[in-house]
């Protein structure tokens, strides 16, 4: 593994760590900013819980095992998707800069979404990113062909061989016991 990646996914995964930690810890400080976007969530997806603190709490605990898979290394594609999949809510949730009324709080919240953006951008390349090994897509898609190539080299050997086979069989039968 590149030194790149193992500084960047850490650093990476770090804001989701102490961020889902402090939803799991404390929900209720976030619950209330969280209402507008998980309400009419958990109306659509009957698998969440219905209460906003503990939508809030899976929230943050699926970002702190994430982030530890993304920072360790440990299937990183899928906990950089499963991140990104909790930021989205999350930066709705928080970063309504379209409501603020006050310009400097407005700024804010625009610096911050657009912050959590930018990570999301980051996501989603670690999540395209194989770790200059081909994805399990492409190695399926050359085992099949690997497959098809040996499949026709056993048929045409056999056949080459079927042939002097049957001879020779034909003429020991032929030979007295």
């Amino acid at each position: 593994m590149s030194l790149l990646r193992v500084l960047g996914r850490p650093m990476l995964a770090s804001m989701f760590l102490t961020g889902g930690l402090n939803s799991v810890r404390d929900p209720k400080a976030v619950a209330p900013a969280a209402e507008p976007v998980v309400q009419p969530v958990t109306e659509r997806v009957s698998a969440l819980p219905d209460r906003t603190e503990q939508v809030v709490r899976l929230n943050g605990a699926v970002q702190v095992v994430a982030g530890l898979m993304l920072a360790t290394g440990r299937m990183p594609r899928p906990a950089a998707l499963a991140i990104a999949a909790t930021l989205v809510p999350t930066t709705l949730a928080g970063h309504r800069f379209w409501e603020a009324e006050d310009p400097s709080e407005r700024a804010q919240q625009r610096i911050h979404f657009f912050k959590n953006m930018s990570m999301l951008g980051g996501l989603l390349i670690a999540a395209d990113d194989t770790g200059a090994r081909p994805s399990v897509l492409w190695r399926g898609g050359h085992a099949a062909r690997d497959l098809r190539r040996d499949a026709g080299l056993v048929r045409r050997s056999v056949r080459a061989t079927a042939g002097p086979a049957a001879a020779a069989g034909r003429i020991r039968a032929k030979l007295p016991a």
